[in-house]
């Protein structure tokens, strides 16, 4: 394809200078991180054996943003580094006794989703490795009802037949066994039932035999067999599989399951009931309640982790369809929970969690479901409830520290592109340096040995973080962490190289995204170099792009998935894209040179 030159001299932006400072140093530290915690096969060098059901999502979490790291431009041994340690961690729990032909053997979509961020970035690193989508659709055929051996789906009744799945098939009856090493974690929350014995609340002491004794009782009784919103996460892994192959029975099933899931909801005066039994009644298990499942209103995190799963599922579907009737379903959870809430001092409080006398535990809501949720529609509505949610001076401030995953900015996020906080992308680039840092400082203070670090050790010093080169670079949001999928406007290429990410001396900042268009500096701080590079209408390739503006020039019609530019030397270029959203059906394949 015919190239466009772009670019004015200019000098060069700080933002541009700390984006690339960024990528370099991201890199180093990836590569110091990886040579202090694992064996030269990239196995995790600790224990020789780890009981229980939970961990394996923790050795894959540890690296799980390396492969989107090299996509986004790091360095390409971090692409390599990405692969080896995914290998060596499966290798290493299985060995353990989690993962079963290379996928965790059963554990809930919350961790399979976090577990699963690092493998869907292969897609977006290299599409054409066969044994990525070998995998793929192996992993995926354990949900559609392709594998005798993993019965996990009940396609009568339209649901996933457990909480607790995997490659292993549904697991309706949980051992002592498979919660040791959460009961420490889980002490520390409500009380899953409100009728175990010693375990009023507010917190339940699963270190307590007795307790844990009535718990797992009570679990494996009214809450292992069944549905639960929170599998929904899995049509990300089904909807990963259509991006590789475009199979009209990949995109079938993800409708099909959450249009199943919008009747529930509808059914239950549309709000998503937090459970169905193996019929598809909902309330089965639960004495006919619709609230009380696993990780349902109640226990152990409330409504995030039914919201989430409903937002990637309604993504998903408007990925597949172009449709973005999909996203009334997303909304109309959020605005039934507002209609329980209150606002306080212009915060507007929901319910977190609901019990037998009702609605509970009211707190703000957090900005990223809106904001999610306005991203993906762009609608005037959808914008106006998210500034309506406040705090919004909160927004202003960017913080250093991150939690699990790279997400924490998403009101900051916005602030910038209403125009609130113009400094905002200097702010971001330097958090993250500094998170960085810090992580590298806790790295050279480590003195634990194997048997005090906890599987979330790593995770917890991994020095990458991409929240701020997604954000500025592709003009999204940071994917939602259990199991989201990347939804951007933008993605880049290096022409010359003929991989994916920002070639080497470019920087990008997206200033602003609209409904039909998005607009952009392109930086090139090479001193006599042009750099080629190539900008693809969305992530999946499911926009098209409409029109071309550069440097205040007309702007000039174009119908492009992608487009070929080169950045002269020593420039700044201002472009703004005109676009069609969801023109195409979404891709991993890379471009045509």
């Amino acid at each position: 394809m015919s190239a466009r030159l772009i670019g004015q001299p200019a000098a060069a932006p700080t933002w541009a200078l700390l984006q690339r400072h960024l990528l370099r140093a991201m890199a180093a530290a990836a590569r110091h991180f990886v040579g202090r915690y694992t064996q030269p096969d990239g196995t995790l060098i600790w224990r020789e054996s780890w009981p229980g059901m939970d961990g394996s999502d923790d050795g894959y979490e540890s690296f799980g943003n390396f492969a989107l790291f090299y996509a986004l431009g790091g360095d390409a041994d971090i692409h390599a580094i990405s692969r080896r340690e995914w290998d060596a961690v499966t290798r290493q729990f299985t060995a353990y006794g989690q993962v079963h032909n290379e996928f965790d053997g059963y554990y809930d979509w919350m961790h399979h989703g976090e577990s699963s961020t690092s493998f869907y970035a292969f897609g977006f690193a290299d599409p054409t490795v066969a044994k990525d989508v070998e995998r793929t659709l192996r992993f995926a055929g354990m949900y559609l009802g392709e594998d005798p051996a993993t019965p996990n789906w009940d396609a009568a009744q339209r649901l996933i037949r457990s909480p607790i799945n995997g490659s292993r098939g549904p697991r309706f009856e949980n051992s002592a066994e498979d919660w040791v090493t959460h009961r420490p974690i889980l002490a520390a929350y409500p009380p899953p039932f409100e009728d175990i014995p010693g375990a009023p609340g507010p917190l339940c002491d699963w270190n307590d035999d007795r307790i844990f004794g009535e718990v797992l009782e009570r679990l494996n009784a009214r809450m292992m067999r069944g549905d639960v919103p929170l599998n929904l996460a899995c049509t990300s892994l089904v909807t990963h599989a259509y991006a590789y192959t475009g199979d009209e029975k990949y995109r079938r099933w993800v409708l099909d399951y959450t249009a199943a899931w919008r009747e529930r909801a509808a059914a239950n005066g549309g709000l998503i009931p937090d459970n169905v039994g193996p019929s598809g009644q909902i309330g089965e298990c639960l004495e006919g309640k619709w609230y009380g499942g696993y990780y349902g209103y109640r226990w152990p995190h409330g409504i995030n982790t039914i919201l989430e799963p409903v937002l990637m599922a309604a993504a998903n579907c408007l990925l597949l369809t172009g449709d973005s009737s999909w996203l009334d379903f997303p909304r109309s959870q959020l605005e039934l929970l507002i209609g329980q809430g209150e606002r306080r001092d212009g915060v507007q409080y929901v319910p977190h969690r609901h019990g037998d006398a009702g609605w509970y535990d009211f707190r703000p809501l957090q900005a990223r479901f809106h904001t999610h949720l306005w991203y993906l529609s762009q609608r005037a509505d959808d914008w106006q409830r998210l500034l309506d949610l406040g705090p919004r001076g909160s927004w202003d401030v960017v913080h250093g520290q991150r939690g699990k995953g790279d997400e924490g900015h998403a009101g900051p996020w916005i602030r910038f592109l209403e125009g609130a906080l113009p400094d905002y992308p200097e702010q971001i680039l330097r958090a993250n340096d500094a998170e960085m840092r810090r992580r590298l400082q806790a790295i050279a203070d480590d003195q634990t040995t194997v048997d005090e670090q906890d599987v979330h050790h790593w995770q917890n010093l991994n020095p990458i973080g991409t929240e701020a080169l997604v954000q500025l670079t592709l003009g999204g949001p940071q994917l939602i962490y259990h199991g989201g999928l990347l939804h951007t406007r933008l993605r880049w290429f290096d022409a010359a190289a003929r991989r994916p990410g920002l070639p080497p001396e470019v920087g990008v900042l997206v200033e602003a995204v609209t409904p039909d268009s998005v607009s952009l500096q392109v930086a090139n701080l090479h001193p006599t170099e042009a750099r080629p590079l190539l900008v693809r209408a969305g992530m999946f390739g499911e926009h098209r792009f409409s029109s071309l503006a550069c440097d205040g020039a007309a702007a000039q019609p174009v119908d492009a998935a992608d487009l070929a530019l080169v950045a002269q030397p020593r420039s700044v270029a201002c472009l703004t894209l005109g676009l069609r959203r969801y023109a195409q059906p979404p891709s991993y394949a890379f471009p045509r040179w």
